[in-house]
């Protein structure tokens, strides 16, 4: 019993507990259950259906020496890497020169975000038609005059995770843009007053004053944009199919592929587990940061 005749914190707010339970619930279940439940049946042998006939480490054995995973680890560290640098640096630089109070400011955001609004199938099959040689820009250059120029990466296995890159930063940029323009808005107009007082050049203030204060942007950003890295798929789908041959495979077309078409659940989860702690070394740094961080400082 509480003392001071005060109720006990546990019964404080009991209505909006009791309809918080069915979310706690659905999340125990759905969220905590289902990733278990993966886990557990990666170390069996399941084909078709699953099946409780457990073979110790062997599906991540035969996963971490199947050339075709390595390939497709590959390929993401590939695209992430770089997709990661120039939507940051793009995204950035769209975002300071939007900042500068131009005409048409919303006319331009909309422009730079509306790619975003599109399904990554849709995005895919556009820079299919735009990368392929027979009536892309390959196309076009060659009627122009110049026979010899070739450009193909989505047809030449050495660079086609670069075609996919494209049609990547093509999408994502935009809200990247958003994110860090939200960010400037947010810096107080004292700070760009008094340095301009102090004399600093505007880049020099971008870098060791603004782009401080916008860390936490900068944060959930990264979060955004690695998460959806992790999962990339639709968009390897529409457009390369994981062609040529396995040379666009990516990580979630491998689970997929083992998982519905080579039935082999056991192999597939194997696989979407890795997954699942490449997402785990994301979210828990970024949980770090933003939680852990304030309640120490």
């Amino acid at each position: 019993m509480a003392q001071d005749g005060r109720p006990n914190r546990l019964f404080k707010n009991m209505n909006a507990k009791i309809a918080s339970i069915p979310m706690i619930l659905t999340a125990l279940v759905v969220f905590v259950g289902g990733t278990l439940w993966t886990v557990l049946y990666s170390f069996t042998d399941s084909k078709l259906l699953p099946r409780l006939r457990f073979v110790g480490f062997d599906q991540y054995e035969r996963l971490w020496s199947s050339s075709r995973w390595i390939a497709s680890i590959e390929n993401l560290a590939i695209y992430g890497v770089l997709s990661l640098i120039f939507s940051f640096v793009i995204g950035f630089l769209l975002a300071v020169l939007i900042d500068q109070k131009i005409r048409f400011e919303s006319v331009f955001r909309t422009i730079f975000l509306y790619p975003f609004a599109l399904s990554f199938i849709v995005t895919g099959l556009v820079w299919q038609w735009i990368l392929n040689p027979d009536f892309g820009v390959q196309h076009v250059v060659r009627s122009l005059g110049w026979t010899s120029f070739t450009f193909d990466p989505l047809y030449n296995a050495d660079i086609v995770i670069y075609g996919v890159l494209f049609a990547g930063l093509w999408q994502g940029t935009g809200l990247i843009m958003c994110l860090m323009l939200a960010g400037l808005r947010g810096i107080d107009e004292d700070i760009w007053k008094a340095a301009r007082v102090d004399g600093i050049p505007a880049w020099k203030t971008y870098i060791f004053i603004v782009i401080p204060m916008m860390r936490p942007v900068f944060i959930t950003t990264l979060v955004i944009v690695m998460s959806g890295i992790v999962r990339l798929y639709d968009l390897v789908v529409a457009q390369t199919g994981g062609g040529p041959g396995t040379a666009s495979e990516v990580p979630a077309k491998y689970v997929y592929e083992f998982m519905f078409k080579a039935q082999n659940l056991g192999q597939g989860f194997a696989a979407s587990t890795m997954m699942l702690v490449t997402v785990a070394i994301i979210v828990i740094p970024w949980a770090y940061l933003e939680f852990g961080g304030k309640r120490n400082g």
